[in-house]
C-alpha cells in the first residue's frame, strides 16, 4: 500500500556526468522491431572517483537516468598525485589500446575523445593519453581509458601525498 523509502545516504556526493553517446538500437522480434535508446555515461567528482555506464531505456531520459543509476554503482577510485597519475601505465580492451604518461604540473590534459572527458571528471590535471589502437567507437575507447585507470597503483612513497591531497579537497 505504502512505498518503504530508504532512508538518504548522507555522504552522498554530488557527481558532474557528462552523456558520451546516445544511439537509437534497434531489437527484431517476431512480432517487428522494437526501439530503444542506448546512453553511455561518464560520471565522476573531479575528486579521483569517476565511473562509466551503459544503458538502454524506451526513451533518452529513462536511458541516462538508469546509466546513472548503475555508474553510482560501478564507481572506481583513481589514485591522483599532484594532478597527475602515479606512474605510466598501459590497457586493452576489444580493439582499443592506450597508453597513459604522467605530465609534470602546468602541462595540461593531452587526451581526445571520450579519454579526455573521463580524465577530466575524475580530477585529473596533468596526463598525456595516446590511443594505440585507433577504433571509432566511443564505448570502446572509453572502457579502455577505464581499464587503464583501474590498473593503476599507489607506491609507498606517493601514499601519503595522496591522503594530504584528499585532506586539502
Amino acid at each position: 500500500m505504502f512505498k518503504k523509502q530508504r532512508p538518504q545516504d548522507k555522504t552522498d556526493k554530488t557527481f558532474d556526468s557528462k552523456v558520451l553517446e546516445v544511439a537509437r538500437v534497434t531489437r527484431v522480434t517476431g512480432g517487428g522491431k522494437k526501439m530503444s535508446f542506448r546512453a553511455i555515461l561518464v560520471l565522476g567528482d573531479k575528486k579521483g572517483r569517476v565511473a562509466l555506464a551503459v544503458a538502454k531505456g524506451k526513451d533518452v531520459a529513462q536511458a541516462v537516468e538508469k546509466a546513472t543509476r548503475l555508474a553510482k554503482r560501478a564507481m572506481i577510485t583513481v589514485p591522483i598525485v599532484d594532478g597527475t597519475i602515479p606512474h605510466q601505465v598501459e590497457a586493452k580492451y576489444g580493439p582499443a589500446k592506450i597508453l597513459l604518461k604522467p605530465q609534470t604540473k602546468g602541462k595540461g590534459l593531452v587526451a581526445g575523445g571520450s579519454a579526455r572527458t573521463i580524465f577530466k571528471l575524475c580530477g585529473i590535471k596533468n596526463i598525456t593519453a595516446k590511443m594505440i589502437g585507433v577504433t571509432k567507437n566511443n564505448l570502446n575507447n572509453a572502457m579502455v581509458a577505464i581499464e587503464a585507470l583501474k590498473k593503476l597503483k599507489v607506491k609507498h612513497s606517493t601514499a601519503q601525498v595522496v591522503i594530504e591531497n584528499k585532506e586539502n579537497n
